[in-house]
């Protein structure tokens, strides 16, 4: 009977030590999974925050507040590069308070990720409060567009962007100002219909959308690494509970 019971303990051990193996070496690898996706977010935000026309549209519009997301973004991407790293570590070493740390770091990379993600799209997007800042300046730079650098900095918006005034090319007829050449086709020679408002806002999203979507699979990312964590603990709690019964 006593021999009956070490061989079902000692294959519950073998069992279980099979289970940790697999699980540990699955955190291990949705970590290095996880340290990509935030090396890559790093380089993209960056990418946006340092691409010099970018900037200098920024600059123009006044639309500093943009940058506010990509900066938490940047802080995220940091802190998943180092998470990630100390959290293959604690996986491969099985060290039951560095997972349990870990999983902590976990919850708060994932709610820095919707955070980030929330105040990025808040600032580029339609309907978005970038856009009363965007219509803001662009009114203000049709009202003095005869004079400079306003008419230059006009003129680098809606050649780049194809657009004409803030809603659209009424904007200069309620300015009692002359449609400019700039605000027209170079093809059909026709206004351009949208104006630089939505054009801008849409050019933002473009970005925003692909920064989002990388931050949102950390996000999912951090709920798998976290829940993955926790069962492991749970497994080499159980497996030193085995070990103290067998000694």
């Amino acid at each position: 009977m006593d021999s009956r019971k070490v061989d079902s303990r000692g294959e519950s051990a073998a069992r279980l030590a099979r289970n940790i193996a697999c699980v540990k070496y699955t955190l291990f690898c949705f970590n290095i999974v996880a340290w990509l996706c935030g090396l890559g977010l790093f380089a993209f935000s960056i990418w946006i925050r340092v691409e010099p026309g970018f900037e200098e549209w920024i600059r123009i519009l006044d639309i500093y507040a943009y940058y506010i997301g990509v900066y938490i973004l940047i802080a995220l991407a940091v802190a998943v590069l180092v998470v990630s790293f100390l959290g293959c570590c604690a996986a491969l070493v099985e060290h039951g308070l560095g997972l349990l740390i870990f999983t902590i770091l976990q919850v708060i990379c994932f709610l820095l990720a919707i955070f980030g993600t929330a105040i990025l799209l808040e600032h580029s997007t339609l309907e978005s409060r970038i856009q009363p800042m965007i219509r803001h300046t662009m009114n203000r730079l049709i009202m003095y567009s005869e004079y400079e650098p306003q008419r230059t900095m006009l003129r680098m918006l809606q050649e780049s962007v194809a657009c004409c005034g803030s809603e659209g090319p009424n904007d200069y007829l309620n300015h009692r100002q002359p449609l400019p050449i700039e605000c027209r086709d170079t093809v059909t020679g026709h206004a351009f219909a949208n104006g630089c408002v939505d054009e801008l806002t849409w050019y933002l999203e473009d970005k925003s959308i692909w920064a989002a979507a990388m931050a949102m699979s950390l996000a999912m990312l951090h709920v798998i690494n976290a829940v993955l964590a926790l069962i492991l603990m749970q497994a080499l709690r159980r497996e030193e509970q085995i070990m103290y019964r067998r000694n």
